[in-house]
């Protein structure tokens, strides 16, 4: 994989496959800035990580969710209060499945 470069005609047929028109400049443009990417990756694999330990994260990761607790919620009476039309206690709504 060393050495590795992009063509014009690989950036073309994948513009194809996203169906994008891409102009002239721009197929040169996007060749050179995946090249670049791709000249940087063989930089990075030239580093000798083989005592590096293996993570999932930079940073440790901790759980930041609340803790799950019961609190006093609103009443039916308050709860409907709002309610542009309620029936038997519940919010009405209009019906939208046909028989």
């Amino acid at each position: 994989m060393k050495g590795m470069k992009i063509s014009r005609e690989a950036v073309q047929y994948v513009a194809g496959l996203a169906r994008l028109d891409l102009s002239e400049e721009e197929t040169e443009r996007f060749t050179l800035q995946l090249n670049t990417v791709l000249s940087y990756m063989n930089k990075l694999n030239e580093l000798d990580t083989s005592s590096v330990e293996c993570m999932s994260h930079v940073i440790d990761v901790f759980n930041a969710f609340r803790r799950d607790m019961t609190e006093e919620s609103y009443s039916q009476d308050v709860t409907l209060l709002n309610a542009p039309e309620k029936e038997n206690g519940f919010f009405k709504v209009p019906k939208i499945i046909e028989d």
